[in-house]
């Protein structure tokens, strides 16, 4: 098969999977259309649930072991959609669809970079991973196949970065905060109004920042994005509930952030979970290296990612644009996709 042909290949498997609606949860279709595609080209997938993976032919865990990872599922349509989102359509060099660049072309361009490896000779085993409930940071995801698979050494994660190197991602934490008070007739000066505890509180947040910041990812940054309290005008609201967004940089831990509003805040607060860690790899490793002798830049991402559930080295780096991610009119470029390919092959090689 030509290289062109290769791009074609991509372009055509992901108008499939495009076809074939896989929001979070929702991903099995999609793994079949996937699980099939592999099996035609002589390929040996595994399954669990709905994650599909790969070892490459001449796979050797003794050598370093390098996963190629990328999401199949999305999330859903939003509003404004002028495209059909489950209908593929190219104009000119664009392939609109959803899921299309997140993260369909990463996906895309990782297989394809993987089914040209994989019969070569190599200082490295490879592994493709194509994994769901990503946009849900779902436990039946990444975080359940990793440990069938063998010790992984280093991750490239597909994420559309402008094939840039993110070396550095945010961490993610979510707290459910709740003010108390006490009901009262609002006519009367009786009760205690929850939503003026929970101002409080939130004004705090506004106004406080981390110290610690670093190069690459900056501050911690805390955000109330909803607030629920009351239940008629006339009644003075006994609770105030309110969600924060804690996007967190390497210098704190999720638990530590979440002691520290513990002491600073009067409501009552839950965490979701403390597994979304950030994370960071050494710019001396050889494959970021092997990015800046090529002439890319590494930079740090705000957005979330797998990332946060591998305990070994990985950096994002994919087709696409991430400003086009959860949009309307989603799209991925195909020269992205050929251009990708290309550029996967060439710093694997120099490994």
């Amino acid at each position: 098969m030509t290289y062109e042909e290769q791009t074609k290949e991509a372009v055509e498997l992901l108008k499939r999977l495009i076809s074939t609606p896989s929001v979070s949860r929702d991903e099995a279709a999609a793994a079949d259309v996937l699980e099939a595609y592999m099996k035609e080209k002589g390929l040996n997938p595994q399954r669990h649930g709905n994650n599909v993976w790969c070892a490459s032919s001449d796979f050797d865990e003794s050598k370093t072991v390098i996963l190629l990872n990328a999401h199949i599922d999305t999330v859903k349509p939003v509003a404004g959609w002028q495209h059909e989102p489950f209908s593929p359509v190219i104009e000119g060099d664009k392939l609109y669809g959803l899921g299309s660049n997140d993260c369909g072309g990463g996906l895309m361009a990782l297989l394809q970079t993987f089914m040209l490896l994989n019969n070569e000779p190599k200082k490295y085993s490879l592994i493709y991973l194509a994994s769901c409930e990503e946009e849900v940071s779902g436990k039946n995801g990444i975080e359940r196949v990793l440990p069938l698979l063998p010790k992984i050494d280093f991750a490239i994660v597909g994420e559309p970065t402008g094939m840039q190197p993110a070396i550095a991602e945010k961490g993610l934490m979510v707290i459910d905060a709740t003010a108390h008070g006490k009901a009262g007739h609002a006519a009367r000066n009786e009760g205690d109004n929850a939503i003026y505890k929970a101002m409080k509180d939130i004004l705090w947040l506004s106004e406080w920042q981390f110290p610690n910041r670093t190069d690459l990812l900056g501050p911690v940054k805390q955000t109330v994005t909803i607030v629920n309290a009351g239940t008629q005008h006339n009644v003075i609201p006994d609770t105030c509930a309110f969600t924060i967004d804690v996007r967190s940089n390497e210098c704190y831990t999720n638990e530590e952030i979440f002691a520290f509003f513990q002491q600073h805040l009067t409501s009552e607060l839950k965490a979701r979970s403390f597994r979304l860690s950030s994370s960071r790899i050494d710019e001396l490793h050889p494959f970021v290296q092997a990015c800046i002798k090529e002439g890319l830049k590494p930079f740090g991402s705000p957005t979330l990612s797998d990332q946060a559930l591998m305990r070994f080295p990985s950096l994002k780096l994919g087709p696409g644009e991430s400003s086009r991610s959860h949009t309307a009119d989603e799209y991925i470029k195909i020269s992205e996709i050929d251009d990708a390919i290309s550029l996967y092959l060439k710093l694997l090689s120099s490994l």
